[in-house]
């Protein structure tokens, strides 16, 4: 291998003279990091930065990930440093090379499943691109083509290494060729007498096998072409380690059908279909053969139609059938979308969608230079590794992203906001769970529905998702809203006798279109909902038609010297509370309501629990002399789902105003924010709320009443 035969092979799929400029540059710079040094089999060091390129230019990486595996053992021997790369290669290259780096200073152990299963994931975790694995299966698998240089109980240990841990991921990003290599190879030490006698087997059939597939490629092309199907047929050769699979279950080597196997490749999706059914039309298939990973692709986005059918004389042959794409996909997994998308925008949305796809915990492992053994390894995971996401399954293999926590209601939800409000039921991997049950990576969901079903308020004290918690809500605002407009009649009508006004005089087309104007909604319902839901109070929209001033709070300045902030009929010494559904402060017109065991509890004029109380209210007043302050909440509608607390805390710092809490109460399209918060009086909350609704990504900010 010499540095011409690589760039022979990149110039077949890059041609930017810059790029082939960086990775000339990358390998010319290890090679003097390496001058001098031998690997353990005798060969020049360079050799193997040079193999894994070569292996990485074989399923058309990108240029990028061809540079950071010519550099990725120089910082192994500290033969060059971190911010050396940086400035040489750039940042990209740079990151690359550091997370093989951190990922070559682990040492694995396969001593049982939950260390395998755990050092798995600290892989994928440390990995915040994943062309850094990529890079690491590709050093994997050229260590493992030199293994025989080691001592065999290294070997061994090697071995199991590569097909424990690393296998598994090459499958879950879909690099087939690199994953086939390292089963076959990790086989070949771990049980060489196994391997010898599949080997063995395969070659004294060999001649045989050739002759039949020939003769089933030509019958099958001839097919083909009579239907006009433009198409291309190779022989698929089995690999060891899946027919030692297939054994190991049981199976005799006679009776594993896919020994005999043909790959069709055709130009498009429809092509696919047709194919097969011309097949199945000439050549029988065998029953529950049939598997459809185009419809339904398999979660490394492998895509194919797989058939077994009774070919020529008699052998039973396994059929692929897939699109020229759906092949390079399936051969090189998730690396081939790089061959020709080097523009940064390209990449970027591929590396997005890649993430998402990826069938394992997400997550960042920040690894220093002092962890490194297996034991502070596994409690650094156990303890700080906080999983964005788990991937969970429906019943038909379909994968669903839900962050970590979620419970069946999440799932429902994210299959369609249906599914959500009439869930009644979860099954998970075939157990009947409750609905809070927190989910699992990879587990098999069903849920179970009743079309007379509605959500539950209880939901919302355990979803996760915004997405779940937005549903609920907005079902229960929907179905509230008729409540919300019999009581804003009420309070409407009742408003209208206060002032001696017909109800039908006052809601005429013509005064209804100017109130839905001012108000910003559409139609009679609406404008009493607005007022039932606490948007509006309805002296507000009377007043839109029949003016009148505000009422003036009653504020009177106690006989006696007092302590208290609310006087009842002259009185400062009764028991008084500030009611929590609509938090008065001073200056509010606020009315007392007797209760049965707290005393008077004190309500704003317009709190909707006082409709229905009248005869159990009396008048109460503010004390001037108070200087407390009190306790509100406000509600920040905003345009965007972008973070705007800083500039919330911001003015409201300008306002000498204490905050009680600040929670983001609706993540779904626009935010809204309740803000609790400290007044001395109504003008200082009022200034508050002017100033807040100057800016440009605030809708609306309303008092809260709950």
């Amino acid at each position: 291998m010499s540095f011409s035969d690589l760039e022979d092979k990149i110039k077949s799929y890059i041609d930017e003279e810059n790029q082939l400029l960086i990775i000339q540059k990358a390998y010319e710079f290890a090679l003097s990091k390496h001058d001098g040094q031998l690997r353990k089999s005798g060969e020049p060091f360079i050799s193997h930065p040079l193999n894994v390129a070569f292996i990485l230019v074989g399923i058309f990486a990108d240029y990028e990930t061809i540079a950071a595996a010519l550099l990725h053992d120089v910082l192994l021997e500290e033969a060059s440093s971190i911010e050396e790369i940086k400035e040489q290669f750039g940042e990209n290259i740079c990151k690359l090379v550091q997370g093989v780096w951190k990922l070559s200073k682990i040492n694995f152990s396969t001593e049982n499943e939950y260390l395998i299963d755990y050092y798995k994931k600290i892989i994928v975790g440390m990995s915040e691109d994943v062309r850094v694995i990529i890079i690491k299966l590709a050093d994997c698998l050229h260590n493992m083509r030199t293994l025989w240089a080691l001592p065999e109980d290294r070997q061994k240990v090697k071995a199991k290494e590569a097909l424990d841990i690393l296998v598994p991921i090459a499958h879950h990003l879909g690099i087939h060729k690199i994953k086939s290599e390292l089963e076959d190879l990790s086989l070949r030490y771990l049980k060489p007498d196994v391997f010898y006698d599949i080997a063995e087997k395969l070659n004294k059939t060999k001649l045989e096998r050739e002759k039949t597939v020939y003769d089933m490629q030509i019958e099958v092309s001839e097919l083909l072409k009579e239907h006009h199907i433009i198409h291309e047929i190779k022989g698929r050769a089995k690999s060891i380690y899946s027919i030692y699979n297939k054994l190991n279950k049981g199976k005799k080597f006679s009776d594993i059908y896919d020994l005999l196997a043909l790959r069709i490749l055709v130009e498009n999706e429809q092509d696919c279909y047709l194919t097969l059914g011309i097949i199945h039309s000439k050549f029988r298939p065998l029953p529950n053969r049939f598997k459809d990973y185009i419809a339904m692709p398999k979660p490394n986005m492998y895509q194919s139609l797989h058939t077994t059918v009774f070919g020529t004389d008699g052998y039973l042959f396994e059929i692929q059938i897939r699109t020229y794409d759906m092949d390079e996909v399936a051969e090189n997994g998730i690396a081939s979308h790089w061959a020709y998308k080097e523009k940064e925008n390209s990449r970027a949305m591929f590396q997005n969608t890649t993430d998402q796809k990826l069938q394992f915990f997400k997550s960042i492992l920040d690894l220093s230079s002092d962890k490194v053994n297996t034991e502070e390894l596994i409690d650094e995971f156990q303890n700080e590794l906080l999983n964005n996401s788990i991937y969970v399954f429906t019943p038909k293999g379909d994968v669903i992203e839900l962050p970590k926590g979620a419970t069946p209601v999440d799932f429902a939800y994210k299959i369609h906001s249906r599914v959500g409000d009439t869930t009644v039921g979860a099954i998970v991997n075939n157990n009947i769970v409750p609905l809070d049950y927190q989910l699992k990576d990879n587990d098999i969901v069903k849920i179970n529905t009743n079309k007379n079903s509605t959500p539950s308020k209880e939901w919302m004290n355990f979803v996760k998702t915004s997405q779940a918690k937005s549903q609920i809500k907005s079902f229960f605002v929907k179905s509230e809203k008729e409540i919300y407009i019999e009581g804003g009649k009420y309070s409407l009508e009742k408003e209208l006798r206060r002032r001696k006004i017909s109800f039908s005089d006052f809601f005429t087309d013509e005064n209804i279109k100017s109130i839905c104007e001012v108000l910003k909604v559409d139609g009679l319902d609406n404008i009493y909902a607005a007022v039932g839901n606490n948007r509006y109070t309805a002296g507000f929209v009377v007043n839109i038609i029949d003016k009148q001033p505000e009422p003036t709070p009653k504020i009177v300045k106690a006989n006696v010297d007092t302590d208290a902030d609310i006087i009842v009929g002259g009185f400062d010494k009764i028991k008084v509370n500030l009611a929590n559904c609509c938090n008065p402060v001073c200056g509010d017109e606020i009315i007392g309501y007797i209760t049965k065991n707290n005393g008077i509890s004190v309500h704003r004029s317009t709190c909707h629990n006082l409709t229905l109380s009248e005869d159990r209210t009396l008048d109460v007043e503010w004390n001037i002399n108070t200087n407390k302050r009190y306790l509100t909440y406000v509600l920040v509608y905003t345009n965007t789902s972008s973070n705007h607390m800083f500039d919330l805390m911001q003015t409201i710092s300008i306002h000498n105003i204490s905050v009680d809490g600040i929670n983001i109460i609706n993540r779904a399209d626009n935010c809204v924010y309740e803000i609790g918060c400290y007044v001395k009086n109504v003008d200082q909350l009022q200034k508050l709320m002017v100033s807040i609704a100057k800016g440009d990504y605030v809708d609306k900010i309303e008092r809260e009443m709950r």
